[in-house]
C-alpha cells in the first residue's frame, strides 16, 4: 500500500515538472532584403496569420530572428550563415538573393523561400515543383504566365501597341526577360530591353525607350525597382509611357497598371509551409507552389495624366481601382 501510494506520488510530481517545463521556443530565421515588416505590412501580416492558422504565435511557442540586408545584396552570405550558425529551426528567405544566400550556407535547416524572380528548378533550388527534395520549398511565380497577361493587358488598353520597352535589373531580371521575349514574339510585340542597376539609370533608360519608339513599358519584378517605384511612376507621366508593374504598391505610389499575385496571400501560405515543418514535414516533402490569385489594380488618376481611356471591359475586371 505504501509502496503503491508513493508510486501514484512520484506519478503525480513527474507529471506537474512536466507541466512546469516552459514549452520549447521555435526559431526562424527571416531573412529579407529590408524590415518585412512594413514593406508593406500586409504582406507579414499574412506571414503571421499563415503560423497562427499552423498554431504558432510569436512570444508563446516561436520567435524570430530577423536579418535584414537593407538593400545591400552583398550582405546576404554573412547574414545567411549568421542564422545557420545559431542555429535557426526554420529560414524564411525572401527574394532573389536571400534564396540562394540561404542555401549557400546550409544543407540541413529547411528553408522556405518566396522569390517572384527565379526559376527554382533552373537555379538548382529543388529538384522539381512537385518533390522538391533537399532543404528549400515554398512560393515561386510561373514567369511566361505572367507575361503573357501583363502583354495582353497592355494590348487591350492600345491594340496597335508593337513595340514595349522592359525596365529591369540585369542582376537578377535575366528570367524574367528571357520569358517575356519568348511571350512577345506569339503576340507579335518587340521587347527593348533597359537596365536600370541603380537609380541614376532611369533618365537614361527613359531616353533610350523614348529612342526606340516604344509606346508602353513593363517594368520587372526586383528589391531595385520596387524601392525606386515613386521615381518610376514620376517620370513615366513626364514621358507619357503607359507602364505595367507588378505589384499594386506600385500602382499605389502613381503607376499606371498592376497585375501580379495576392503578396499578403502568398506570404500567409509560406507561414503554412513554416508552421507544417516546424510540427516535423520535411521540406522536401512540400511541393513549390504557385500564385493561385493574381489582383488587377488601375490607377485612373495616372491615366487621365497620361491621357488614356482604359476600356470598360478592363476596369469590369480590376480587384481595385484608384481614383
Amino acid at each position: 500500500m505504501f509502496l503503491c501510494g508513493m508510486t501514484l506520488t512520484l506519478g503525480t510530481l513527474s507529471a506537474l515538472a512536466a507541466e512546469a517545463q516552459p514549452a520549447k521556443v521555435a526559431r526562424i530565421g527571416i531573412l529579407t532584403t529590408g524590415d518585412p515588416r512594413s514593406a508593406p505590412p500586409a504582406n507579414w501580416e499574412g506571414f503571421l496569420q499563415g503560423l497562427r492558422e499552423s498554431g504558432y504565435v510569436e512570444g508563446q511557442n516561436i520567435a524570430f530572428e530577423h536579418r535584414n540586408a537593407q538593400g545591400k545584396p552583398e550582405l546576404f552570405p554573412d547574414l545567411a550563415a549568421d542564422l545557420a550558425r545559431l542555429p535557426v529551426d526554420v529560414i524564411f528567405a525572401r527574394g532573389p538573393w536571400a534564396v540562394p544566400a540561404a542555401k549557400a550556407a546550409t544543407r540541413t535547416i529547411p528553408i522556405v523561400g518566396i522569390d517572384l524572380e527565379s526559376d527554382p528548378v533552373a537555379q538548382g533550388f529543388v529538384k522539381s515543383l512537385a518533390r522538391p527534395g533537399g532543404n528549400i520549398t515554398g512560393m515561386f511565380l510561373d514567369l511566361a504566365e505572367l507575361s503573357g497577361k501583363q502583354l495582353e493587358i497592355l494590348k487591350e488598353i492600345s491594340p496597335k501597341l508593337a513595340r514595349v520597352a522592359v525596365l529591369g535589373d540585369p542582376a537578377i531580371n535575366a528570367s524574367q526577360l528571357r520569358e517575356l521575349r519568348g511571350v512577345a514574339r506569339s503576340l507579335a510585340v518587340q521587347i527593348q530591353a533597359l537596365e536600370m542597376k541603380s537609380p541614376e539609370d532611369l533618365g537614361e533608360a527613359f531616353e533610350a525607350a523614348n529612342k526606340g519608339h516604344a509606346k508602353a513599358l513593363i517594368v520587372l519584378s526586383s528589391p531595385l525597382t520596387l524601392r525606386s517605384r515613386t521615381l518610376i511612376g514620376d517620370i513615366a507621366v513626364k514621358r507619357r509611357l503607359p507602364t505595367m508593374y507588378l505589384y499594386r504598391a506600385h500602382v499605389e505610389a502613381g503607376g499606371l497598371i498592376s497585375y501580379g499575385p495576392d503578396l499578403p496571400e502568398m506570404f500567409r501560405r509560406c507561414g503554412g509551409y513554416v508552421g507544417r515543418i516546424l510540427g516535423g514535414v520535411k521540406p522536401g516533402e512540400l511541393p513549390v507552389e504557385r500564385p493561385v490569385r493574381f489582383d488587377l489594380v488601375i490607377n485612373l488618376k495616372t491615366a487621365k495624366a497620361l491621357g488614356l481611356t482604359i476600356p470598360p471591359s478592363l476596369l469590369a475586371r480590376a480587384d481595385q481601382i484608384i481614383e
